[in-house]
């Protein structure tokens, strides 16, 4: 696997590890599975439930139609999937890989439709082929699709496990806002964690902003307009969800 580095709008580097080819193999066999078994059970039940017949019975059009309407979740899943779960298909959850912007960025909607569409050459095309060829020889392991969206596909696996001192209590709908804290280490957070509960408690709200100011400064995050408490919370937070979730 290679070490990919992402500079971001603010100059400041990150080092990911690029996901390895047989990672992204495995995950996309995964996601196969997945949609063939969804195959088989809507093939199944059009056919116990008569539905196959009946459209048997209608014009040429009309049964497309519904053909297409009944198998659009496997058409569009890796879109769907990949949108909502911010990079990741079951398959790419499952080999803990993901999908990031070059630029360091969560990737848009708009990134995962160029990236699907450009899987009609990348995996669709000569059994995928085209794709493991360009991925296997491109030094960021990005596919034509990665290269046309500006995206990468990195592994999660290179974290080591928090300490407990950083561990934060979340709730199982927290979404998280700076994706950006991964850049920093246990001892990082451990460090600021530790500081911001002390400051709290002495009401020492001025090495907050200071500390606030610090954290951007290093990752180059783009915060929203919140009070420097709150922000603190976020970042704590956002740690310990993407570390958990690596």
């Amino acid at each position: 696997m290679n070490q990919l580095s992402i500079t971001t709008t603010q100059n400041v580097t990150i080092n990911f590890t690029s996901a390895g080819i047989g990672e992204r193999i495995l995950a996309q066999l995964l996601d196969f599975v997945v949609l063939f078994v969804y195959s088989v059970v809507v093939t199944y039940f059009m056919n116990h439930s008569g539905l196959s017949d009946a459209l048997a019975a209608t014009d040429y059009w009309s049964s497309t139609a519904v053909n297409i309407l009944i198998f659009s979740p496997a058409l569009f899943y890796t879109l769907c999937m990949e949108s909502f779960w911010e990079g990741q298909t079951l398959g790419k959850r499952v080999m803990r890989i993901k999908v990031i912007k070059l630029d360091g960025y969560q990737a848009s909607f708009g990134d995962y439709l160029i990236r699907w569409l450009f899987s009609i050459i990348d995996v669709a095309l000569c059994f995928g082929i085209i794709g493991l060829i360009v991925a296997a020889t491109n030094t960021k392991g990005q596919r034509l699709g990665d290269m046309a969206a500006g995206t990468a596909v990195i592994s999660l696996k290179n974290k080591i496990n928090i300490n407990q001192t950083i561990l934060q209590e979340l709730e199982d709908d927290y979404v998280p806002v700076y994706p950006e804290v991964i850049q920093l280490s246990d001892n990082d957070m451990r460090i600021i964690k530790d500081t911001y509960e002390t400051c709290v408690a002495a009401k020492d709200f001025v090495t907050i902003s200071k500390m606030r100011t610090k954290i951007v400064t290093v990752t180059g995050l783009k915060y929203k307009s919140e009070s420097d408490v709150a922000f603190m919370k976020t970042i704590i937070k956002d740690y310990n969800y993407y570390t958990r979730n690596m």
